[in-house]
């Protein structure tokens, strides 16, 4: 169930571990504030590590788009599934250790920063790195999946199904993860959200005694700090919304959740029970005949706590998921 925290998260926690697509923007856009609300994190003294699965771009190159979008960034302050996985191979097999990447210029500098050398599909290797790549050769995927098969080590930065292309979702590293793994037999090692390796490698690059992982998906951001040992905070202004919210496993649950980044900026209260109903700001939830129902008037935030506590509840004691017929979300304010 949703946690309590009785000062601001920027406050309470040291480091924020920021997915970036859904959260701080949506494509090419900056999602509404959210540059606003990381400043003034940042001025209570929060620490922002802006981290993605995304192995295919450079850390420079996110941080150039973060700050076109008004965000203070500098590619330090950049993590990447490509410098988890990275650093995995690097732990295993020692510097200047060939590996053979197949990815794009983000999983191949990565590989570089850590000491390793990068190298071509059919040359001398002790393992490879895979990573997503719009330019990555069938030709090249066919020597790997034959290495992988034969006994190369193989670690994958990440197993996301999709991908936010600009002309729309559009297949992800995990569906060519996929087909190596039918094709092969073997399992990679995985480096991104949700496996903690690149919650590992933010922490042990920033620093930070308290960090929080702030994420819109629940099957990769949310999971990923559970599994990572790590609070974190769901924003609502990515992927998941209502009916995803509602269905979340235990395992996908966060321990905060907000419409935006503006909880950050905020105490958060946890719903109570009160005759079987969750209550918070003056919204009542219940499920009735595996019906959700709301009633009362508030903050959108306590609307979406109060529902998700009543939902979950409701799971965890056996039933279905709630029935959302009539349910559409907090009032615009």
């Amino acid at each position: 169930m949703l946690g309590r925290c009785q000062e601001p998260l920027s406050s309470g926690y040291d480091l924020a571990m920021l997915d970036l697509d859904g959260v701080v923007y949506i494509g090419a856009d900056a999602v509404p504030g959210a540059a606003e609300h990381l400043a003034s994190a940042r001025a209570d003294g929060m620490r922002l590590a802006f981290i993605t699965n995304n192995a295919s771009r450079t850390p420079e190159a996110v941080a150039t788009h973060l700050r076109e979008l008004g965000v203070e960034a500098g590619a330090a302050d950049v993590v990447t599934s490509a410098q988890a996985a990275a650093r995995l191979l690097s732990e295993r097999f020692g510097a200047g250790a060939r590996v053979v990447c197949l990815g794009a210029d983000g999983l191949r500098e990565a590989l570089s920063e850590a000491g390793l050398t990068p190298v071509a599909p059919a040359d001398e290797a002790v393992a490879v790195a895979t990573g997503y790549g719009p330019d990555v050769l069938w030709s090249d995927i066919m020597r790997v999946a034959v290495r992988v098969r034969d006994g190369l080590p193989w670690v994958a930065s990440n197993t996301d199904a999709t991908f936010p292309a600009a002309f729309g979702v559009a297949p992800g590293h995990g569906v060519q993860v996929d087909m190596l793994r039918r094709f092969t037999g073997v399992d990679p090692v995985v480096a991104g959200k949700p496996e903690s390796p690149l919650l590992d490698e933010t922490v042990r690059r920033m620093g930070g005694s308290r960090p929080l992982m702030v994420g819109d998906r629940l099957d990769t951001d949310i999971e990923g700090g559970r599994r990572a040992g790590v609070d974190s905070l769901l924003v609502l202004t990515g992927v998941t919304g209502l009916p995803e919210l509602v269905a979340a496993r235990a395992e996908e649950r966060p321990t905060y959740l907000a419409a935006d980044l503006s909880g950050l900026g905020e105490a958060h209260e946890a719903p109570q029970t009160e005759d079987g109903r969750w209550v918070l700001g003056g919204w009542s939830a219940g499920v009735d005949e595996d019906r959700l129902t709301i009633t009362g008037d508030g903050a959108a935030g306590d609307w979406w706590r109060a529902v998700a506590s009543a939902a979950w509840a409701h799971v965890d004691r056996g039933g279905a998921v709630p029935d959302l017929a009539g349910v559409t979300g907090p009032p615009a304010r």
